[in-house]
């Protein structure tokens, strides 16, 4: 009897004040799912941005540099060239000499074989006797013979006939002949431009032209064949020349007492 008369109320108040509640609450939830359609429309799907932002990949010589001219199949296609190393920069550098080493080095080369060395050259003198006249080639002398004053050009050194006359030097006998004024003459070339000539020979010279000589090679003995120092005692003349100008023969003779 009792639940009857709550089931009567409960029902009087939902055909009462009940009806008005319900009718707000349907209202109220149609008017939320309105509102949240018409909030869906407004952003479409295609608006709405995905998770991570928009991510571009450039690849290189892609279209973002540039249209490629040979379709973009060959994007794929390329292949990254090897890269060329320069044997020059991989070389080690080169060891550094311990001073001992450079020591060694610098003795090496400080030493000089015999064989590199020069060779000092030696004259001898043709003939050994005092000298009786000078080389003058600057200054004018008083010719014996002739009696006049006259450039002399070269020394003349007194020796007895007969005497043999020597090479001062290692050569080649490049002239034999009889010269009208100095006599027999002698002409040897010692290289390097060094010419002697040794004049007032005997008729007959010891070596022939061509012929080789060494130092001390005896080349004629003394005579009397040079008539334009006839006046003075038997002697031999000697004249020397470099690169074809006349020298003072003194300053290849070594002293002697």
């Amino acid at each position: 009897m009792r639940n009857r008369n709550i089931l009567r109320k409960l029902g009087d108040f939902v055909l009462g004040k009940g009806f008005y509640i319900v009718l707000f609450l349907c209202v109220a939830t149609i008017g939320m799912s309105g509102y949240y359609l018409i909030h869906t429309m407004k952003d479409p799907i295609s608006d709405v941005e995905p998770a991570g932002g928009n991510a571009t990949v450039v690849l290189p010589d892609s279209e973002a540099n540039g249209p490629d001219p040979s379709g973009s199949d060959s994007l794929l296609e390329q292949k990254p060239e090897p890269v060329q190393t320069n044997p020059s920069t991989e070389e080690t550098e080169p060891s550094v000499q311990q001073p001992d080493d450079l020591q060694a080095t610098q003795e090496t080369a400080a030493q000089t074989p015999e064989e590199d060395k020069p060779v000092a050259i030696v004259y001898t003198w043709p003939v050994k006797g005092e000298v009786l006249r000078d080389y003058s080639m600057e200054a004018l002398a008083l010719d014996p013979t002739l009696g006049d004053w006259r450039t002399h050009e070269g020394v003349d050194i007194a020796a007895t006939a007969g005497v043999e006359v020597l090479a001062m030097g290692a050569g080649t006998v490049t002239e034999v002949f009889d010269d009208g004024l100095m006599g027999t003459t002698v002409v040897v070339d010692h290289g390097n431009g060094l010419i002697t000539t040794y004049c007032n020979l005997e008729p007959e010279a010891a070596v022939l032209s061509g012929q080789t000589v060494e130092v001390g090679t005896v080349l004629g003995r003394v005579g009397d064949t040079a008539i334009a120092e006839s006046g003075m005692e038997p002697h031999l003349h000697l004249e020397t020349s470099l690169n074809g100008e006349r020298v003072d023969p003194m300053e290849y003779l070594p002293d002697w007492s």
